[in-house]
């Protein structure tokens, strides 16, 4: 009796054991995002091949921000990089054994790291050269792209003797990216400028790698606060909401030596954050605040701080959860897109900064935060104020999901506030009316 029911409940638990790992991978708001890596063989050479290796971020809300992506992969053979265009390997390796030419990287395992903006022309191709930062698909698919050449030799050079590189890696820039292995695909096709011949690569082999939070980090990297012009009571973000880790190496706002504490610790140089001592510890808070409420209309303002003096979020994301935002009528300084993965529902907004004005979130301190407020028009037939609808479901920050206060704390209606918020404007109108009248 034991003997059968031991291997169903081995059965049992290897498919929870794949259904799991395979959801920590899954974004029900973007069940089709990845990151696509493509390896376009365009030539062969004596002893290789010269290959073109395009990254594609289909993500509609998570980008890779400064300090860029770095990628890795095990070569399958004894290959070595004799040069590359538009990126770097950032560890030549042993290349002792070579006389003569010596190649740009001899390492196993070679980690490749985009070159920054403004090198030569001689070193660049298309979509390259931008610091490792690349945008998601949502915010502008045109620069969603990053490639680089790259040119390998003792690999054989042809298609049967060429072996696909193995155990890819992807950090962008830090971890929370899987990769599968290298699958051989279709040979892409290009078209010449005219647009009146196609050519194909010689080869081509793909990579996908998907993102999990649970691998990025255990602690949640931002939280929610809210607040209402209804009630008085501000929701702070849960206390210790991203962990307390740093709570003995954070900076005292109010410190009079802020200024050269901040710079020492800049000059070292760490990855690691430097907060500002709060009780919830997060490096990113998002304030939601229900503003007004108006005959058919209400508003809403949405504050982000950044409390991390060493983080500078470039191309910052927003992305909020709220039934209401499919009557979304107006948004001031950020720019708003629709995220409509399933076309039953649309209650899902992605938010952005305005180029060159506020898509980076500075760093902690007094100009360490954005603000933006939305006009919405109300549905009379499930708009209400009470038991907290006026407040977000969820609320992601750079792709990552913000730590929510718990429900029962959220701001609430008073009792009468119902029959009285439908007429703030009329009263407004006569009290602006009576004061106009006393002066005249």
């Amino acid at each position: 009796m034991v003997s059968r029911k031991h291997p169903c409940a081995i059965a049992i638990a290897l498919f929870f054991a794949v259904m799991f790992s395979h959801a920590a991978a899954y974004d029900p708001l973007d069940p089709n995002g990845n990151i696509t890596i493509k390896w376009d063989v365009m030539s062969w050479t004596p002893d290789g091949y010269v290959a073109v290796v395009t990254m594609t971020n289909f993500q509609m809300y998570r980008h890779i921000m400064t300090p860029g992506w770095t990628l890795g992969w095990v070569w399958a053979k004894k290959e070595v990089i004799w040069s590359m265009v538009g990126a770097q390997a950032t560890e030549q390796g042993d290349c002792s054994k070579f006389k003569g030419t010596i190649p740009h990287c001899c390492k196993k395992n070679p980690t490749i790291v985009d070159l920054l903006p403004g090198v030569p022309y001689n070193q660049q191709i298309a979509n390259c050269c931008k610091g490792g930062v690349v945008a998601s698909w949502g915010q502008d698919s045109s620069a969603a792209v990053s490639s680089f050449q790259v040119s390998v030799g003792r690999s054989g050079s042809s298609n049967k003797t060429v072996k696909l590189p193995k155990n890819f890696t992807l950090l962008g820039p830090g971890p929370g990216y899987t990769c599968s292995q290298a699958k051989i695909v279709p040979s892409t096709v290009f078209l010449t400028p005219d647009s009146r011949r196609k050519t194909q690569a010689l080869m081509t082999w793909n990579v996908t790698c998907t993102y999990s939070q649970l691998l990025a980090s255990q602690k949640p990297t931002c939280c929610v606060s809210m607040s209402s012009f209804y009630n008085s009571t501000i929701t702070p973000c849960p206390s210790c909401a991203c962990g307390c880790q740093n709570k003995q190496h954070c900076v005292n706002a109010t410190d009079s030596k802020l200024s050269s504490v901040v710079a020492l610790n800049n000059r070292a140089k760490s990855n690691s954050p430097l907060l500002q001592c709060t009780q919830h510890m997060c490096p990113i808070r998002v304030h939601w605040h229900v503003k007004l409420n108006y005959k058919q209309f209400w508003r809403v303002k949405i504050a982000v701080t950044n409390f991390n003096y060493r983080s500078n979020y470039t191309q910052w994301t927003l992305v909020a959860e709220h039934p209401n935002l499919n009557n979304i009528t107006q948004v001031f300084s950020f720019v708003y897109k629709p995220l409509v993965p399933y076309t039953s529902k649309n209650d899902t907004g992605l938010f952005y900064g305005i180029k060159f004005y506020n898509d980076v979130l500075v760093a902690a301190g007094p100009d360490g935060n954005l603000q933006s407020e939305l006009i919405l028009t109300k549905d009379e037939e499930t708009f209400t104020f009470k038991e907290g609808w006026a407040f977000p479901r969820k609320i992601y920050f750079n792709g990552d999901e913000c730590m929510m206060p718990p429900p029962d704390s959220y701001p609430f209606l008073p009792n009468s506030a119902h029959r009285n918020l439908l007429s703030l404007p009329k009263l407004v109108l006569i009290f602006s009316l009576l004061a106009v009248l006393a002066f005249s």
